[in-house]
């Protein structure tokens, strides 16, 4: 085969060669970059290629496992930024964790009625509070009455406890005290830390937020924030999750000289509105499993 030649510098002019038909044809006119160069080129192109796949394929493990819906409507670009954001959230910190709880309990209480502290909710609650106590493994906890006609209650990293009036009208201040002694379990078990990074990259693959780096979190807009709180909220805990929570609420309760009967009635009671199938939003366990543990448990200190 003849050898290629040389035009003008850099530039080469491909040697004859035969198509898969047998007719000659001559390969177009091509820039000849220097062997370094072009071999930083391609490194970085595989490089840059192996970050965008690992990213998307983050982003659709992310749908497969959080079930998003929506998911099936992202593009390629949003799969990837959503991955990206998704690897940026497993390293976040906990201070950065509680810094965008900080946030999106803020957000949430600005968008909810408030019980006073001089209200029924408020002195009922102040009662409570004052028996489970104002710390969780040294962190401050802050509690509050959402006036929401609804049975939940929920807890995040920094502490923000927060129990709907719903919750309170059904029960007694004891079952009450036995539900929110699971919510600070969630948060003293790790389990609410993780809870918010999968709200966080949830509402990145739903294209609800978008980051570039972790310094991003300090600047999230209300709307992200409150759409960052529906997740968390709506978010579900694992059996064994829920598990650990209820065994921590009793052990609490038990430190801190209040009744743990309260803790297996509060089941019992939600079990007669779930048919003991699922529990507050639908998010827990069997109710009726999980009173029938603690009161195995109970039985077994007598």
């Amino acid at each position: 085969m003849a050898r290629s030649v040389r035009l003008l510098q850099g530039w080469v002019l491909s040697p004859m060669h035969h198509s898969r038909h047998g007719r000659p044809c001559r390969r177009r006119y091509r820039r000849r970059q220097p062997c370094w160069l072009a071999g930083r080129y391609r490194k970085s192109s595989t490089r840059t290629m192996a970050m965008r796949f690992r990213a998307t394929l983050t982003a659709a493990a992310l749908c497969s496992t959080t079930l998003l819906a929506g998911c099936e409507t992202l593009s390629t670009d949003a799969m990837l930024q959503a991955g990206m954001t998704s690897m940026q959230v497993a390293t976040l910190s906990d201070e950065e964790v509680r810094s965008m709880s900080d946030q999106a309990c803020a957000q949430m209480d600005a968008e909810a009625q408030i019980a006073s502290p001089d209200s029924v909710y408020g002195q009922r609650l102040a009662t409570i509070a004052s028996n489970l106590g104002d710390q969780i493994d040294g962190v401050p906890v802050d509690y509050q009455v959402y006036l929401i006609d609804e049975p939940n209650a929920w807890a995040m990293a920094n502490g923000c406890v927060r129990v709907y009036s719903g919750l309170m009208d059904m029960m007694t201040d004891n079952e009450v005290e036995g539900v929110l002694g699971h919510e600070l379990g969630h948060v003293a078990l790790g389990h609410s830390k993780t809870t918010m990074q999968t709200a966080y990259a949830a509402s990145a693959a739903r294209g609800a937020l978008a980051s570039s780096s972790n310094a991003t979190v300090a600047t999230l807009s209300g709307s992200q924030l409150g759409d960052l709180g529906e997740k968390f909220i709506n978010a579900q805990f694992s059996q064994s999750q829920e598990t650990a929570a209820d065994n921590f609420s009793f052990d609490l309760l038990g430190e801190r000289g209040v009744s743990r009967e309260g803790l297996v009635t509060a089941f019992e009671k939600l079990a007669s509105l779930d048919g003991g199938e699922g529990s507050i939003l639908s998010s827990h366990p069997g109710s009726s499993d999980r009173a029938e543990n603690m009161r195995d448990r109970l039985n077994a200190e007598r």
